[in-house]
């Protein structure tokens, strides 16, 4: 029973996130990465924690829409959820951050690429590719912040409720 209580309340989480996204927010100001790295965390099965968070994060694109290189966000995301998995039984303040801070970097560094591969505004050259990676840092700092915010309100809100709720922990949990 305990089992199922802490897998509904780690999808409550997740899809709250997915819902805030429709919100109005600054540019890459979302909980994407955290979404990806809570499941990472604390799903046991590795299956749901892509399952979760990428269905949720599907689920939230087929309203706000899709582009055209979505499948770079998609394959950012699944690798995010793989740094995740490095958080497993390691949760700690400084561990978030630092997993939080990659998930950014990646994020930026792939979603990028596909901008280049994919535009043809961009010339496909070193040069090109520089060009894709100068104009995301404009965005960049609203992706670290946002994912640090989205990332210390989930991790935190689960840290307070495994607190509060006798049995619950910040282990990865088991259906």
């Amino acid at each position: 029973m305990l089992k199922d209580r802490r897998f509904l309340i780690l999808c409550a989480l997740i899809a709250g996130a997915a819902l805030i996204r429709f919100l109005p927010h600054p540019p890459n100001f979302v909980p994407i990465a955290a979404m990806a790295l809570f499941g990472g965390a604390f799903f046991k099965d590795k299956r749901m924690a892509y399952l979760i968070p990428v269905s949720a994060m599907l689920l939230s694109d087929i309203f706000l829409g899709f582009h055209s290189t979505m499948i770079f966000v998609y394959l950012s995301f699944a690798a995010i959820v793989g740094i995740g998995f490095m958080l497993r039984n390691r949760v700690s303040f400084l561990s978030v951050i630092g997993a939080s801070l990659g998930a950014s970097t990646l994020f930026y560094l792939v979603t990028n690429f596909g901008s280049w591969l994919g535009n043809p505004m961009y010339p496909q050259s070193l040069e090109g590719l520089a060009a894709s990676y100068v104009a995301g840092i404009p965005f960049f700092h609203y992706t670290l912040a946002g994912d640090l915010f989205f990332c210390g309100v989930m991790f935190g809100t689960w840290a307070l409720v495994a607190r509060s709720i006798p049995g619950l922990t910040m282990k990865p949990v088991e259906l």
